[in-house]
């Protein structure tokens, strides 16, 4: 156990974002989030999956390194962790590329300095078929999926807390829950893309069990609203980001989508913002009353 005291509390910013192929204006929207975080006191802040854009994986993945950067170079100017939900990549974690001409979906963690501390890999992909215009998904078809899990280390102050990846579907997957918490996870991260139908049917009920499975603060960033595509197409995404603690309740939440692509260039804000504390003794007390994973009989 490490010396640092446990018991302060510790601020996170899930940003909803409605993410399009204006990369640029993405990363607007993205400096401007983590500017207003900052100032209103969280340490953390979480982007939605597929933050700098939607659609075009192979010409973002292309820029991966670049917006890499760029997004570090916020946390470092506003002096907080930033937690990218997904970027596509062309390359695996051993810098070798992904063969079979597909991507990883990557969420990365940069410190308040900049520096890049974690790397997580979606393990599980999205598959699935849904009633609304698109049909079926199959992200396998563009993705090669991950393979390790991840924890990461944050500092805020004194205190020292535990950080597990995930992205999106894997809130489907308890068992990934489970085991981040049992290496040693105070909070999840979940930046997600929801389709509208699968988000309005399963969204808030995944947020609060994944939050019961682990014990864990579970931050849920979301992207919300209509997504043009270049082909004409649109895809409409649930939003609803919601922080809950380990107990299943939700602490905070954004009760709806975003705008729609007619009205992006109009408007100067382009995302909302949920602020919540993690009250680490209040956690730690919950876990004690329900010692469920000392009570777990099952390989």
């Amino acid at each position: 156990m490490n010396d640092k005291t446990h018991n302060q509390s510790f601020t996170a910013a899930a940003i909803q974002m409605n993410s399009q192929q204006d990369i640029e204006k993405n990363l607007l929207d993205i400096k401007s989030a983590v500017d207003a975080a900052s100032e209103q006191g969280a340490q953390l802040v979480v982007l939605p999956e597929n933050c700098c854009s939607m659609g075009a994986q192979f010409s973002t993945a292309e820029r991966f390194d670049e917006l890499s950067a760029t997004i570090a170079s916020y946390a470092s100017s506003y002096g907080v962790y930033v937690l990218v939900g997904s970027l596509p990549c062309l390359y695996r974690p051993d810098g070798t590329v992904v063969p079979d001409g597909r991507l990883r979906q990557v969420s990365l963690l940069f410190a308040p300095d900049g520096t890049k501390i974690a790397r997580y890999d979606k393990i599980h992909l999205f598959t699935a078929t849904v009633g609304d215009k698109t049909g079926s998904y199959n992200e396998a078809a563009t993705f090669e999926p991950g393979s390790q899990t991840v924890v990461a280390t944050l500092e805020a102050g004194e205190t020292i807390y535990q950080l597990g990846m995930m992205v999106c579907f894997d809130l489907r997957f308890p068992a990934l829950a489970q085991r981040l918490r049992q290496s040693g996870a105070d909070i999840l991260s979940a930046p997600s893309a929801f389709t509208y139908l699968t988000g309005q049917a399963h969204w808030s009920l995944l947020l609060r069990a994944r939050a019961l499975d682990s014990q864990c603060m579970l931050i849920g960033a979301a992207q919300g609203g209509d997504h043009l595509f270049e082909n004409g197409s649109t895809r409409q995404t649930w939003g609803h980001t919601a922080i809950t603690a380990y107990d299943g309740s939700v602490i905070n939440s954004y009760d709806g989508s975003l705008l729609t692509p007619s009205d992006i260039t109009s408007k100067d804000k382009n995302y909302a913002m949920v602020l919540a504390d993690l009250d680490r003794q209040a956690q730690q007390q919950g876990r004690e009353k329900m010692p469920i994973f000392d009570c777990h009989r099952l390989a």
